[in-house]
């Protein structure tokens, strides 16, 4: 530290020798022009470069070389150093440090830096880095064919419909080969983009996409367009997930529909905070007390009274409240929240039935015993709850087969994921005769007529879906070129696990839980810098991290920062509108050049 501090403000002489002749003519070389310009790098801190620039007078000839060191340590035009931007990168797009972090780190190091020009910095990192992906694209191809070629895995993510972010994968390598914002997830935005990997990677050996219209309809045009003979595969999780949201959404939502206007959950809500004010500071003391009842079980199911019976009947609304806590923190359809608060809701009643089979000792704990039996009483009836439990819980137990056949249960717990059980060609043959098996269960279990119309239609649903993506489903071994297979993932769960990295990274780094306004601001290029956590990508792409300076150098020596070629080829009309167009039509200016103009016109007769 105090060494780089002591380098500040000293003059460093960047000048080609003076006794150097004229490389056309031999001449003597002279002074053409003196500057002095300042300077910054983690390297050397803050000095100021003294320039001479030198010609032949009677050539008019200039020196190549005489600010070679200059440029190889900083961009034209700027103060701050490679190392600089490179260090500015890093922090903020692979580490996900806040800015003021940042500048806290690099102070320590002798560099002073603003965080607005931290910012500035690390949208050149980004620049510099998607120029050295395309500039080093040979090597990285050459090595994809080593590997006997590559899957593609395609997808793209967003926040509220806005900042959506088209990646295109590697899937055994587990690199980013392109990243792009579209303006929505369309074919004509997604197709032009594959093609331009393809391009400079090479053909993939298969496509894995999931079952969206925009992504099947570009796999399907890439593929006929290039005569290629590859398998496009849809991801078996989003197979899964469509089958279940078809066939249990409807019931699902209903089943929602009828807790809301009977306000279950507003009321036991109510109800819980209500006791919970009323014990007051007694609260813990009656938590002690619910403990020592739930230990003492004697079979009589009797209440106990006093603040622990409140307290108990304050624990029977909270375990009714906490039925999410039955599912497996995976969403819907995985997840039936509401028929596990049904399911609780019943338990719930019929506990309280028997506790409240004999008057409770304590009238004031009876009384908010019979306010909570009041208020689950409407959940044990015919019509509207129990004819649409019955239809979703068969619906879920059709989709938890469909499920066991693909072999896409939750993992043990005490399973980590890298050491779960890989899936290999066996088991593909296996999970395919599961699912054969299935089709015919279902078609000879499926009722031709009479009034078990539900099951129908729930049968219906997955037999429909099955013969729609079925062959889209298999053909996951690959065989390559030296005559072995590789297999490629039966779900997109690779590049879907890139998205939850990247989203819980830039939470982590801003603070906020909705990222709807960084995503939309997130330049694409940060999905290619999490390749840089991939030790086999940069050792392709510069050799090391210490080497990326020189190689951001030399792509400015060869100009190729600026490169046009991952322009969008057009623009694409949707319902989603960038904040640059938002900039343009909600001023003010917009507003009143149109009324003018509508004003201006003859009156309609």
């Amino acid at each position: 530290m105090a060494r780089l501090q002591g380098t500040g403000g000293v003059l460093v002489a960047i000048d080609a020798p003076a006794h150097q002749p004229c490389v056309a003519c031999g001449g003597r070389m002279r002074v053409q022009k003196t500057r002095v310009r300042g300077g910054v790098t983690i390297a050397h801190g803050r000095v100021r470069l003294w320039m001479r620039s030198r010609a032949c007078p009677t050539c008019r000839a200039t020196p190549a070389s005489a600010s070679a060191a200059l440029r190889a340590l900083f961009p034209p035009r700027a103060t701050f150093g490679y190392d600089v931007i490179v260090r500015v990168g890093l922090e903020r797009f692979v580490h996900y440090r806040q800015r003021d972090e940042i500048r806290v780190a690099l102070a320590a190091e002798g560099v002073e830096i603003s965080q607005a020009e931290i910012s500035l910095l690390g949208r050149r990192f980004l620049d510099y880095l998607d120029a050295l992906h395309r500039a080093r694209a040979a090597a990285l191809r050459a090595v994809l064919a080593a590997d006997g070629g590559w899957p593609m895995h395609i997808d793209a993510t967003g926040e509220d419909g806005r900042g959506t972010l088209l990646v295109v994968y590697a899937g055994w390598r587990g690199w980013v080969l392109g990243a792009w914002k579209v303006p929505t997830e369309r074919a004509d935005a997604v197709l032009p983009r594959l093609r331009r990997v393809a391009d400079r990677f090479g053909a993939p050996c298969a496509i894995m996409r999931d079952l969206g219209r925009a992504m099947t309809e570009a796999a399907a045009t890439f593929v006929a367009t290039r005569t290629l003979t590859i398998p496009i595969l849809a991801c078996h999780m989003h197979f899964l997930r469509d089958v279940g949201s078809d066939l249990m959404r409807t019931p699902h939502d209903a089943l929602r529909d009828r807790f809301r206007q009977c306000q279950v959950l507003p009321h036991l809500r109510a109800l819980a905070r209500g006791l919970g004010r009323r014990l007051g500071p007694a609260l813990a003391q009656a938590r002690q007390g619910v403990e020592r009842w739930l230990r003492r079980d004697d079979g009589t199911h009797r209440l106990p009274t006093g603040n622990e019976g409140l307290g108990a009947v304050r624990a029977l609304a909270q375990w009714v409240l906490d039925f999410p806590r039955d599912g497996l923190d995976q969403g819907f359809p995985f997840d039936v929240p509401m028929l596990d608060l049904h399911t609780r809701c019943l338990d719930g009643l019929a506990a309280l039935d028997a506790f409240l089979r004999r008057e409770p000792d304590d009238a004031t704990v009876g009384q908010a015993a019979k306010r909570l039996h009041a208020i689950l009483r409407p959940v044990d009836s015919a019509v509207p709850f129990d004819r649409i439990a019955r239809v979703l819980r068969t619906r879920r137990n059709l989709f938890h087969e469909l499920r066991a056949a693909l072999r896409l249960g939750p993992k043990p717990a005490h399973l980590a994921p890298a050491r779960a059980r890989s899936t290999d060609e066996a088991d593909l043959e296996q999970i395919r005769d599961a699912i054969t098996k299935l089709t015919a269960s279902l078609r000879t279990r499926r009722p031709a007529r009479g009034p078990a119309k539900e099951a129908r239609r729930g049968i219906d649903i997955i037999l429909d879906h099955l013969a729609r993506h079925g062959d889209s489903l298999w053909g996951h071994a690959i065989r390559l070129p030296d005559g072995s297979t590789r297999l490629v993932a039966r779900t997109n769960n690779a590049l879907e696990g890139f998205f939850r990295g990247l989203k819980h990274d830039e939470r982590r780094r801003s603070g906020r839980r909705t990222l709807t306004q960084d995503l939309e601001h997130l330049p694409p290029a940060a999905a290619l810098a999490r390749n840089l956590l991939r030790p086999d990508y940069v050792e392709t792409l510069c050799g090391s991290f210490a080497k990326l300076p020189a190689a951001f150098a030399m792509l400015n020596a060869e100009g190729l920062v600026r490169d046009d070629g991952d322009a969008l080829e057009h623009e694409t009309v949707s319902r989603s509108l960038p904040t640059s167009d938002r900039d343009i039509v909600r001023t003010d200016e917009m507003f009143l050049c149109i009324n003018a103009a509508a004003n201006s016109r003859a009156p309609r007769r």
